[in-house]
């Protein structure tokens, strides 16, 4: 029997500065450094609680940008899949930190792929984190679905009442 998969979110949470910084976080429990995530609660939507678990656990408000990838691992003998966004963070931080991380480290890509703990995360950000630093720079956005716009309705003629149009009649030159 399969039992019901965990739903997580997170996200590379971006930093700008001279250089840009990737925030990860050291988990209290285990003493762990891994990427901004949490479970979904009840009815989430994985946007919205990527959004929440980047802030509670940097402390900095998060603009999500777009979609990157999800992993997927077993625990507990349960699949979990875990959903990522690149998000760019306030400049200061606006909230403290939950109780369940001790520490944030705000690294260049590099420095961040070498102190995650988990090898499945080192390679996600390995593959990842070059695009989400050079799509961060060019200010791409998707955090707001485009609605389709309304095109004015265009005034039709039925075509009974649209005379027809003959063709010009080429006129021979007199010989």
């Amino acid at each position: 029997m399969a039992r019901k998969p965990i739903y997580a979110a997170g996200g590379v949470v971006i930093r700008d500065g001279t250089r840009p910084l990737i925030a990860i976080v050291q988990r209290s429990k285990d003493e762990r450094w891994v990427l901004p995530r949490g479970k979904l609660k009840r009815g989430e939507n994985p946007r919205a609680g990527a959004r929440r678990e980047a802030t509670e656990e940097t402390g900095h408000r998060v603009r999500l940008h777009e979609f990157l990838g999800a992993i997927t691992y077993r625990t507990s003998g349960r699949p979990k899949v875990v959903q990522f966004w690149i998000m760019q963070a306030a400049e200061h931080p606006s909230f403290d930190l939950m109780k369940d991380i001790s520490a944030v480290a705000w690294l260049p890509l590099a420095a961040a792929i070498l102190k995650l703990s988990y090898p499945l995360e080192k390679l996600f950000l390995r593959h990842v984190g070059r695009q989400a630093l050079r799509n961060r720079r060019r200010g791409t956005t998707n955090n707001r679905r485009k609605r389709p716009t309304k095109k004015p309705a265009r005034k039709t003629v039925a075509k009974a009442a649209q005379p027809r149009r003959q063709p010009a009649k080429r006129q021979r030159p007199k010989r």
